[in-house]
C-alpha cells in the first residue's frame, strides 16, 4: 500500500490518508484488510477508530485506491454519520467508548 498524502486535521482530530493499493494476483482487498493496513500505516492509532471512507477498485486492474480517517478518540467520531457507523460495526472490538449512544437516564 502506498500513502499518496497525508493530512493531520487538527480541527476533527483526525488523520486523513488517501491510498494506492497494488494487489497484483490477488482478489479485491475487503474492508476489513484495508483498515488492517491503514492501522500499519499509522502506528499507535487504535483500529475503532479508523472508517474507511471510500473504497474504489478500477476495472480489470489490480489497483484499489481510497480514503481513510484515523480518529483519536470516540468524540471526535461523531462527526460521521450513522450509516457510516454502523457499516463499520462489525469490526469493532467493543473497546470504543461510544458515548454517542448512551443515554443519560434514570439511575
Amino acid at each position: 500500500m502506498e500513502i499518496v498524502s497525508r493530512k493531520e486535521n487538527k480541527l476533527l482530530n483526525r488523520v486523513e490518508i488517501n491510498f494506492r493499493w497494488q494487489h497484483i494476483g490477488q482478489s479485491t482487498p475487503s474492508r476489513k484488510a484495508v483498515m488492517d493496513l491503514v492501522k500499519t500505516l499509522e502506528p499507535g492509532s487504535n483500529p475503532d477508530y479508523i472508517v474507511v471512507k471510500e473504497c474504489n477498485t478500477r476495472f480489470g486492474q489490480p489497483l484499489t485506491t481510497g480514503m481513510a480517517f484515523i480518529y483519536g478518540d470516540a468524540a471526535s467520531m461523531t462527526v460521521e454519520p450513522q450509516y457510516i457507523h454502523a457499516r463499520h460495526e462489525q469490526f469493532r472490538s467493543g473497546n470504543a467508548d461510544e458515548s454517542s449512544t448512551e443515554d443519560g437516564g434514570d439511575q
